[in-house]
């Protein structure tokens, strides 16, 4: 990815409506946009127009089934953005240094730290193997 391409999906990921919105489609799957709309409070329309720029960016899709439009992540789209995010940090870690500005030092902070982030991988696989599940 070109260092302008990844600049402006930087400035589409700053918006705070748009990183609600992927992390509703996370947690429910394929949503409309009434049904987004509701859950954050905005307009129809400024879901929609948000849509359009998660839409052109890659990082969702849309799929008519009759008159209801339900979007839903590109999880391989979602995972390039990961890896491009974590390649921003120059410590060579990929991602893992979050916990080290997180936690200060001490064997004891970094076990707990470790131990957290280990939940949250594994929370995360029981989601990826649910997903692979109901796709097969």
């Amino acid at each position: 990815m070109m260092e302008a391409e990844q600049a402006e999906l930087f400035k589409l990921l700053g918006v705070e409506s748009r990183i609600k919105i992927i992390n509703l489609l996370k947690e429910n799957g394929p949503l409309g946009v009434n049904d987004l709309a509701k859950k954050l409070g905005l307009t129809p329309a400024a879901v929609s127009q948000h849509m359009k720029a998660l839409r052109q960016a890659g990082l969702v899709e849309r799929r008519r089934q009759g008159y209801w439009v339900p979007y839903d992540l590109k999880p391989p789209a979602l995972e390039q953005c990961g890896e491009m995010l974590a390649s921003v940090c120059d410590c060579g870690c990929r991602g893992a240094c979050r916990q080290a500005v997180e936690e200060p030092p001490g064997r004891a902070d970094e076990l707990a730290a470790l131990k957290r982030r280990e939940q949250e991988l594994q929370k995360e696989l029981a989601a990826l193997r649910q997903r692979l599940a109901e796709l097969e």
